[in-house]
């Protein structure tokens, strides 16, 4: 790319950014953002002044945004914005991504709940094994073929349908996985990278503090620091009754729910996988 072409990328997403300014400013009434009405007003919205002062900036400066000229702004600031301009969690991401900024929007908190969609999707999939998994990677929600594969999840409770907390300290899960060394460390690495947002969080400090307490392995690489983007491959298997299977796995972020992803399990050729999986489930319906 040109020094040109990129000069009018960064000019054309700092119109867009102002455009995006005063299009959310013009939304708003002062009453609802607790100013007085003052004077009649000849446009709709606040003024650009209101919203400078209500952001803690320059009201020349402000300004300037919305016209799209080359100023940038801090975290601190976009973040004062969007917090004048009632932004909504959306809004947010997109006010810091034309400013070409990380967001700042604040990790979920409290108990998570799975769309009745995603329940019907896990549902259709019977051939193929599949989970959802929460921010601390807690198993939400399951279908019957990850039942026949992996064992019920219902009937684990607490930190046990953790699965990192299922790769480090089940005995079974360990015999399960082929390539255990390699998965387990893959998955701490992917953990790490996955909870960096909630550094502190109190239900992800116990699940740490207990698995280095429970796993030899787990306190010997956790403090290593190593970080992996979520990864799609394959994993091998060598089920009790099924035997030797090898999957490709992969995990699919849900839009409307940052910190849930679908991991899914497709049976490959490899070992009569596809086969084999056929068996399990029809041992499992007949269970």
């Amino acid at each position: 790319m040109t020094i040109n072409q990129n000069q009018t990328i960064l000019e054309a997403r700092r119109r867009e950014f102002g455009a995006f300014l005063r299009s959310r400013r013009e939304k708003l009434t002062p009453a609802s953002v607790g100013l007085p009405e003052g004077f009649r007003r000849r446009t709709p919205g606040l003024r650009r002044e209101e919203v400078a002062l209500l952001a803690g900036v320059g009201a020349t400066w402000y300004t300037w945004l919305e016209q799209g000229r080359d100023v940038r702004a801090s975290t601190e600031v976009l973040s004062a914005l969007a917090d004048a301009l009632r932004l909504d969690p959306a809004e947010r991401r997109h006010l810091f991504t034309l400013s070409d900024r990380p967001s700042t929007e604040m990790p979920s908190r409290g108990p998570e709940e799975v769309p009745e969609s995603l329940r019907r999707m896990l549902a259709s999939l019977t051939s193929q094994p599949a989970y959802v998994l929460g921010r601390r990677w807690d198993v939400l929600a399951w279908n019957s073929a990850a039942v026949a594969l992996f064992g019920d999840y219902g009937l684990l409770q607490g930190d046990a349908r953790n699965t990192v907390h299922r790769v480090f300290t089940d005995p079974a899960h360990r015999k399960l996985l082929v390539d255990w060394e390699i998965v387990a460390a893959n998955s701490l690495a992917m953990f790490r990278a996955d909870s960096a947002r909630y550094a502190g969080d109190p239900d992800f400090e116990r699940l740490i503090a207990t698995l280095t307490q429970a796993s030899p392995e787990f306190r010997a690489w956790w403090p290593k620091q190593e970080v992996l983007r979520p990864l799609a491959g394959h994993k091998r298997l060598r089920h009790p009754q099924g035997g030797l299977m090898t999957f490709e796995y992969t995990a699919l972020a849900v839009i409307d729910r940052p910190d849930m992803k679908l991991v899914v399990y497709t049976p490959l050729d490899e070992d009569g996988t596809g086969e084999k999986l056929k068996t399990l489930l029809g041992q499992n319906a007949k269970s």
